[in-house]
């Protein structure tokens, strides 16, 4: 999933030969999740046609404050639109156009909604050599960012006039790329590098049985995917489920055993900032691991087992710079139980889970959870859906760093 995904863009297109490339834009823009608007100065509309980017889009394509043609036309309101937006893009932006968002000449419907515009806008110039070079666009690029707008640089080839040099619009892969790097940029946990582990281990008996839990996953894979959507890096580290990650960005780590899952966690631990142990791993594991499928010849059977490794105790020995952060489900006496893995564990928080509380627990698309941190100052909170409750957690994450 991109980070535009669910993102409300403007396109303002305007009239330069690049105006071609748009509609490659609009469907790349769909194509991240993005819903797309778009808005044509009339010169434009020579060089690709609304109906075009109205079908890509799918929505209707402005050009004009109102149909002149129709009595009874609506019209279009371009502080809406202005308001409407979480991003403005200008894609071709024409050293006209550039001149008239600099100046504040409002003749048109997309100046008129760019001058209306509350979110970031980001412009990528197109036009020939020596307009590219000419003192006035060039003063027009330093205006408009110190407006706050970003500029998508331009690329050098060939130009429409045959010269070749610097002024052609940036590709639209390129345009895309720049956007969603900028973006992810600003996010609250860019730069952070997140481990988080999800779902069951399961310890063999034998080539076909094995010893395991409830858990869904699910939990793990909501905090990886709050994770990555806030601009961190994340590596997560799953027993078996059929959770899948939302974002690309995630790498994902298969594993089955409560040993595979320690030895993962401990080969990305050094070089994290967060970990968080949302996993649900198995306390014990057979002795003896038999080699062919055990028959079932005798009335009773019994099963020597031994502890596993314990993940989450053996980071907090070995945490230096690392935020911990560990769940704990208890049945009983949770919040004194809760408190004890803080201090053996070495964690900086824990996320309390209790059996008893309906609708929380293994296989629940709800939790309901205390947050207790190192210094025992205890958060309840009340029941929610765990794509909520992983929010509430990297809320903690980013308040930490922001401590």
């Amino acid at each position: 999933m991109s980070v535009l995904s669910g993102k409300k863009i403007v396109l303002g297109v305007s009239g330069g030969i690049a105006a071609y490339k748009t509609a490659t834009l609009v469907r790349l823009f769909i194509k991240a999740g993005a819903e797309i608007k778009v808005i044509m100065t009339p010169a434009s509309k020579d060089f690709v046609t609304p109906l075009t980017l109205s079908t890509l889009s799918k929505n209707p394509v402005h050009s004009t404050f109102y149909n002149e043609e129709d009595d009874n036309a609506e019209w279009n309101n371009h502080v809406e639109l202005g308001l409407w937006a979480d991003f403005m893009v200008i894609a071709p932006a024409t050293a006209n156009t550039l001149s008239k968002m600099a100046a504040g000449n409002c003749d048109n419907l997309l100046i008129a909604t760019y001058l209306s515009a509350k979110c970031p806008v980001y412009f990528a110039p197109a036009m020939d050599l020596d307009m590219y070079k000419h003192q006035s666009t060039l003063n027009s690029f330093t205006k408009l960012k110190s407006f706050g707008n970003l500029m998508i640089p331009s690329e050098s080839g060939e130009l429409a006039s045959g010269l070749s040099g610097e002024g052609r619009m940036a590709e639209p892969e390129n345009i895309i790329s720049f956007i969603e790097n900028d973006i992810q940029s600003k996010l609250p946990l860019s730069g952070k590098k997140i481990l988080i582990t999800a779902g069951p281990t399961y310890e063999a008996i034998d080539p076909v049985r094995f010893i395991g839990n409830h858990s869904s996953g699910k939990m793990g894979f909501d905090i990886a995917n709050e994770a990555a959507k806030l601009g961190a890096e994340v590596i997560l580290v799953s027993g078996p489920t059929h959770q899948t990650a939302k974002y690309s960005s995630i790498k994902v780590v298969k594993v089955v055993s409560a040993d595979e899952m320690y030895q993962a966690c401990h080969s990305y631990f050094f070089d994290v900032d967060v970990t968080i142990c949302a996993a649900a791993v198995a306390d014990y594991k057979p002795k003896v691991i038999a080699e062919q499928k055990i028959k079932k010849s005798e009335a009773e059977f019994s099963l020597a087992l031994e502890k596993t490794k314990d993940i989450l105790a053996s980071l907090g020995k070995e945490k230096k710079h690392q935020y911990l952060i560990g769940f704990a489900l208890e049945t009983e006496n949770e919040i004194e139980n809760a408190k004890l893995k803080i201090q053996k564990k070495n964690l900086d928080l824990i996320i309390l889970n209790s059996l008893q509380d309906q609708g929380a627990g293994f296989g629940k698309l709800t939790n309901k959870v205390t947050f207790i941190d190192k210094n025992f100052n205890i958060e309840p909170r009340e029941l929610k859906s765990k794509e909520l409750v992983a929010e509430d957690i990297l809320e903690k994450v980013i308040l930490n760093f922001n401590n």
